[in-house]
Order: C-alpha cells, then sequence, then structure tokens
C-alpha cells in the first residue's frame, strides 16, 4: 500500500517508528515531514499528506501530533479526507469500518508505544463494512 505520513515535532519518534515498521511489512511509505524534533507548524506538514491522498497519489496517510486533534482538524479541511483520531485499535477498527477512514491520526502524548504498531496495523487492515454506512458517508462527501 502506498501511505503518506507527516507529523509535526511532537510526533516525529513515532512517526520514524511508524516508518520502519511499514516498509518492513512491504509498504511505500513517503515522508512529507517533519525531519526533526525542533518546534515546528504541523498544517505545513499535514495539508501536504491530506492533498497527496485526496488526490488519489497515496491510498492512505499517517499523521502525528502531540494530541493527534489539531493534525485531524487540518487534514479533514482538504475535500475528500476522513481523517479520524485513534488512541486504541478499536477507535482504529470503527474508524475504517464505519467511517471509511482514509487518514489516521495518532497523538504521541495520548498512546503508549507499544500499542503504536497494532494501532496502526488495525486501521491498515480493516476493510469498510459499506452497508448503511457507506450512505452516511454519500451525506459527510455531499456539499452542504
Amino acid at each position: 500500500m502506498k501511505i503518506a505520513i507527516g507529523t509535526d515535532h511532537a510526533g516525529y519518534r513515532y512517526k520514524e517508528k511508524i516508518k520502519s515498521f511499514l516498509t518492513a511489512a512491504g509498504h511505500e511509505v513517503q515522508d512529507f515531514g517533519t525531519f526533526s524534533d525542533e518546534s515546528c507548524d504541523y498544517p505545513d506538514f499535514i495539508f501536504p499528506v491530506a492533498k497527496a491522498v485526496a488526490s488519489g497519489e497515496f491510498e492512505r496517510g499517517i499523521v502525528l501530533g502531540g494530541s493527534g486533534n489539531g493534525e485531524a482538524i487540518a487534514a479533514n479541511k482538504i475535500k475528500g479526507i476522513r481523517c479520524a483520531v485513534c488512541w486504541n485499535t478499536l477507535s482504529a477498527e470503527m474508524a475504517r469500518r464505519h467511517n471509511d477512514a482514509n487518514v489516521l491520526s495518532l497523538g504521541e502524548r495520548m498512546i503508549y508505544e507499544d500499542q503504536l504498531e497494532a494501532i496502526v496495523t488495525t486501521w491498515l487492515e480493516t476493510p469498510f463494512d459499506g452497508g448503511r454506512h457507506a450512505r452516511r458517508i454519500q451525506k459527510i462527501v455531499a456539499d452542504v
């Protein structure tokens, strides 16, 4: 799978870990930055990830920050993005099953490191249920 990833300084350490295990699992990962833990502004790195997913260049995106909230808000500004903040495997599973989330937002300060791989793997491997949920997604993507 082609995956875009980006973070601010607060998610930098987890971004590096995610890149390593995704690459080892055979995924193609493009890092949109940041490339250090020096303070920076998350929209500068989140918007490019979201735009790359929305354009179809990448199948999925992963964004990170301290809590993941600001990153999800920024990503969701891009038309076609359904970014969900996930904090455990159940939230990751439901983000895919019910919301067809195409971008995952993670908070490095909110998730224990030993749970990180399981959350990302669950989100990547869980299919969208469709059915009644597809009708709801259509309402979300419709212009209001």
